[in-house]
């Protein structure tokens, strides 16, 4: 397991980031403290994947907003609420809407859609990202050092936190996707 690790653990960062994100942030932050990664490096992984994800998002809502939600229409209630917040809260939502779950993917398109200016996306969206992959990360690394501290020498235990911190990331993620079909309103026939 190390091994996969060490040899994709960065490009997992990336491409998982682009994505969506904290999990696996908070997998590789852990894994840096565990010494299998490079803090910096995961940090500038998550930064470059969270960044340039959520600059296609931002272009695509920009482009081709009416195709998105003709195809993906149970993103309407969020584009809806996300507008809202973007007309009471700009700057901030751009900077923070990362640590909104169940908004991440929806915001950089809502935000190209109300035709935020990109001088004014870009270097917030810069910030965002920045801030979001240093906190994330770090807080991956302080559960493993608070795990550590905790359990003594966890080497035996590590595989078992990592599954934990999956299984608990996954749990989120059907949790949310099972409201937004909850919520959905049923197709008349």
């Amino acid at each position: 397991m190390e091994t996969y690790i060490e040899h994709y653990g960065y490009l997992a960062v990336l491409i998982g980031t682009f994505l969506e994100g904290e999990t696996i942030v908070i997998l590789a932050g852990f894994a840096a403290h565990r010494a299998y990664l490079s803090l910096p490096l995961v940090i500038c992984a998550a930064f470059a994947g969270t960044l340039f994800g959520d600059q296609l998002f931002y272009y695509i809502g920009r482009k081709h907003s009416e195709k998105v939600l003709n195809w993906r229409p149970s993103w309407k209630p969020r584009v809806e609420k996300t507008k809202r917040l973007v007309e009471r809260h700009q700057i901030l939502i751009i900077i923070g809407f990362r640590f909104l779950y169940g908004l991440r993917t929806v915001t950089p398109f809502t935000l190209g859609i109300t035709g935020v200016a990109r001088r004014v996306f870009i270097p917030l969206n810069i910030l965002g990202a920045l801030i979001w992959s240093v906190t994330i990360g770090c807080a991956g690394y302080l559960f493993g050092q608070a795990l550590e501290t905790f359990f003594g020498r966890m080497k035996h235990l590590e595989l078992w936190f990592m599954l934990g911190i999956v299984i608990f990331g996954a749990a989120i993620w059907a949790f949310h996707q099972w409201r937004a079909h909850q919520d959905k309103p049923d197709k008349q026939v």
